[in-house]
């Protein structure tokens, strides 16, 4: 078994929702809320400027008293961005989030965007994994195993 990003990323699929920097704090929040996700990342081109977050929503429009009509993501992005390469271990990647306060990485390769990790992504592969472990073991005990 393989548990590094890549191998998370091939399992829950490798594709990153975007909006360019000049995309209004309503249509983005409108787009995060029919996607079902918490974030979007900032890019211009192939370049990712930053990251749009439900925090930043909280923290820099609606505790700020902008807009979100007039507001453009770029004005209240987060700008600096926590990514790491696709080769992470997820037990890395899980200490990342927590040192870093953050809910989401990037996932960036050769400055290629390769895809987006939340920690429910995290949390839910770590799951998975451990009730296969417990059942090896389970087997194991029970006389069960190999199966």
């Amino acid at each position: 078994m393989k548990d590094t990003l890549d191998a998370v990323l091939a399992d829950k699929g490798a594709k990153v929702h975007c909006v360019v920097p000049e995309t209004t704090v309503l249509d983005a929040v409108r787009k995060m809320n029919e996607e079902r996700i918490g974030a979007l990342l900032v890019r211009d081109g192939s370049n990712v400027l930053g990251i749009f977050t439900e925090r930043d929503i909280l923290c820099r429009v609606i505790d700020s008293t902008r807009d979100p009509i007039t507001t453009e993501v770029a004005e209240v992005m987060t700008t600096e961005l926590v990514a790491v390469p696709p080769n992470t271990r997820v037990e890395e990647a899980m200490a990342v989030i927590t040192e870093k306060r953050c809910r989401h990485l990037p996932v960036i390769e050769d400055g290629n965007l390769v895809g987006l990790v939340s920690i429910g992504d995290l949390t839910r592969w770590v799951s998975r994994h451990q009730k296969g472990h417990i059942q090896d073991l389970l087997n194991f005990i029970t006389g069960k195993y190999p199966v």
